[in-house]
């Protein structure tokens, strides 16, 4: 599994995930994912983010 918003592998059991009303599934690796995510932020303009996916 991936992270939706860093796209960081998540091992099984570890994380988080939002359901939404239509049917969705939203996971996040830590709780800074979920919150800049509830936050509105775009993934793509995070240094932090952006130097995980180059790695």
């Amino acid at each position: 599994m991936k992270c939706s918003f860093c796209k960081k592998d998540i091992e099984e059991g570890r994380g988080s995930l939002i359901a939404k009303k239509d049917g969705k599934v939203i996971r996040f690796c830590s709780n800074k994912c979920r919150k800049n995510h509830l936050m509105g932020r775009s993934a793509q303009r995070l240094k932090w983010v952006t130097k995980e996916r180059k790695k």
